[in-house]
């Protein structure tokens, strides 16, 4: 992903503040504890699309739990 777009990607549940995980593909959020799936560059920003972080552990980099 683009830096630029990062700066101004924000959580769409908290508005909080993202980190991009390059080896799940996945933007982070760290105070909802939500991942947020990147599938072939583009981020997935619905609350409907994340997974929360205990079940995410082991997932492909489309997102879907392996």
């Amino acid at each position: 992903l683009d830096n630029s777009l990062l700066k101004i990607l924000v959580c769409p549940s908290c508005k909080g503040t993202l980190t991009y995980d390059t080896a799940n593909g996945t933007l982070d959020c760290p105070a909802c504890r939500l991942h947020y799936p990147v599938r072939d560059g583009i981020p997935m920003m619905l609350v409907e699309a994340a997974q929360p972080f205990s079940a995410a552990t082991t997932r492909s980099p489309s997102g879907e739990p392996e």
